[in-house]
């Protein structure tokens, strides 16, 4: 119910099945001189190129050639932002390569009008330390795009070294209780270097109602309504994942696992430590 293989076909390869209420995904994959048409509905959208160049035609904006990289390991993103009710079109050159798109979605009743977030748009960093650190780009976030109306989305790209832990300790946002927590829905999209590669999910919740742990391969999806997340990369592979939110606000507040939450308060302490080895 909660983790699930992504299909791969030509077109438009939406959930089958989906426990949350805001959120919503599909993939997208062309071939070279293929297109697909398409509506947000009632949900805005964030068309986040993977891996080659398509033009990208949203509200009637043609936004010419879009994309690049080789795959989603090899750099930023090209994405689009489109809100609800948008007609949106991608046409794949005849000369170019295969082309794959994430579309993360949310229940929205506005939105801006289309706009491209290139790569050099899009943040980088660190977060973590020693075997539980991980890179992670920005994509969209609560105050990266001034002036532009998002209602719900929050998206971004988060790269796991072989054999690190990410989102780590475990937390949740689960309830409304700002400044302390905040209720956002949370989806991760799974990629795996090499691609017959593996990492691992645990998710649970503070109940025990769920307590799971997911082999995460190229192209699964972990959907979390609610409850605790982490994952972790196998020896060897590196581990991407798409993450994205929805709620009832854009502010993000999560609350560690009180079981190991104390992690984070050591992160200091081990900084400490590496600088003195270094």
């Amino acid at each position: 119910m909660y983790f699930a293989n992504v299909q791969n076909a030509s077109g438009n390869n939406p959930l089958k099945t989906n426990p949350c209420q805001l959120l919503d995904f599909a993939k997208i994959t062309l071939a070279p001189g293929e297109d697909y048409s398409g509506n947000t509905g009632e949900r805005e959208a964030v068309l986040v190129i993977l891996n080659g160049i398509a033009s990208v035609t949203a509200c009637g904006v043609d936004f010419g050639l879009l994309g690049g990289r080789p795959n989603v390991f090899a750099g930023k993103p090209h994405s689009v932002y489109m809100p609800p009710n948008c007609p949106y079109k991608i046409v794949v050159p005849s000369d170019g390569a295969r082309f794959e798109a994430a579309l993360p979605m949310a229940q929205a009743e506005d939105g801006s009008a289309p706009f491209v977030i290139a790569p050099d748009d899009v943040r980088t960093g660190k977060w973590g330390i020693s075997n539980f650190s991980r890179n992670y780009r920005q994509i969209l976030v609560k105050g990266q795009q001034p002036g532009r109306l998002v209602s719900r989305l929050i998206v971004g790209e988060t790269l796991t070294p072989s054999g690190n832990w990410s989102t780590y300790p475990p937390h949740r946002h689960e309830f409304d209780n700002l400044p302390h927590e905040a209720f956002m829905e949370e989806m991760y999209y799974f990629r795996v270097s090499p691609n017959d590669g593996w990492g691992m999910a645990k998710y649970y919740t503070d109940d025990g109602s769920i307590d799971e742990a997911y082999t995460v391969k190229d192209d699964t999806i972990l959907m979390m309504p609610k409850g605790y997340h982490t994952v972790v990369s196998a020896p060897g592979y590196t581990t991407y994942y798409l993450w994205f939110l929805a709620g009832n606000t854009r502010t993000q507040a999560t609350v560690d696992d009180p079981n190991v939450g104390w992690v984070s308060r050591a992160i200091p302490m081990i900084q400490n430590i590496e600088e003195n080895l270094s």
